[in-house]
């Protein structure tokens, strides 16, 4: 059995193998710190930063597999490890899981902006989680794009072989009928164009009450105010620190304990990306 004062100095040593490899990490000597964090994982193998630390140089050498074994020994030890969830949600889009990365990563924005809202992990997520729903409707535009040529043309095909028997009328029908071929061919055309409008970016614009008024983006974590005015709540944090304690539209007195979230508004975003998922390609 091991003693305590055994345990004590290995997790002292494991802490001091930690720190040197966040230094030979800070000066890009990831196989150095990759072997100062298994030292440190050999003696304490329950701390889940440690695995979260190699797992961020495996993930600097792009070794996609090592980050994804590494991420999720760290979520066994840890499960609300920020860091591991992002990590694991980006080794699994490289092996194109994109539905499985998209559930770490939407993890990982969930627990960060609860954790720290304002940090720099959150912006990043988010961008990353963007990038990767985007692929999303992509994948599923194009299919549906397709879907869609594919019914048009079953569809005029038939009509073309409906004129056809219509030829086969007495001579007065013959005008008419073509008439109504023509008619019939421009209304089945608008139904697909119709059909097809949310998958063509240029058919809209995203809604100006679904995007913050500072910045003008698409709101992604939005919060309102006493006034009643919503805001993107990095966005407004950051005012409240940097330029004053006040509301920037209304000026009226603002505290960043008044703020709530909008969840309706949350809603009403996602129910527009949803639809439109061209949305998510940032500029």
């Amino acid at each position: 059995m091991v003693s305590g004062s055994a345990l004590s100095a290995a997790a002292k040593q494991a802490e001091q193998l930690r720190k040197d490899g966040n230094i030979y990490f800070k000066k890009d000597r990831f196989g150095a710190a990759i072997d100062a964090y298994t030292e440190a994982i050999t003696l304490c193998p329950n701390v889940p930063v440690y695995w979260t630390n190699r797992a961020l140089c495996h993930r600097r050498r792009n070794d996609w597999l090592k980050v994804e074994e590494d991420c999720r020994r760290a979520i066994q030890l840890d499960y609300n490890s920020v860091k591991a969830h992002y990590m694991l949600g980006l080794a699994l889009l490289q092996k194109q899981k994109l539905d499985e990365g998209v559930k770490e990563l939407q993890k990982a924005l969930d627990l960060g902006r609860g954790a720290n809202p304002k940090g720099y992990m959150v912006d990043e997520i988010w961008q990353e989680l963007a990038k990767a729903k985007y692929m999303l409707w992509e994948h599923a535009s194009s299919k549906r794009s397709w879907e869609l040529q594919s019914l048009k043309e079953a569809c005029e095909a038939a009509l073309r072989e409906k004129h056809f028997l219509d030829d086969s009328q007495p001579e007065g029908f013959l005008d008419e009928a073509g008439i109504s071929h023509m008619k019939q061919l421009e209304v089945l055309r608008q139904v697909f164009r119709k059909a097809g409008e949310a998958d063509i970016p240029g058919e809209f614009q995203v809604p100006d009450y679904l995007c913050c008024k500072i910045t003008l983006d698409i709101f992604r974590d939005p919060v309102i105010t006493p006034s009643g005015v919503t805001y993107e709540r990095a966005v407004i944090l950051d005012h409240l620190q940097k330029v004053g304690k006040f509301d920037p539209i209304t000026r009226e007195p603002l505290d960043q304990s008044q703020l709530v979230p909008n969840l309706a508004m949350k809603e009403a975003v996602q129910a527009y990306l949803d639809k439109h998922g061209w949305a998510y390609k940032l500029d």
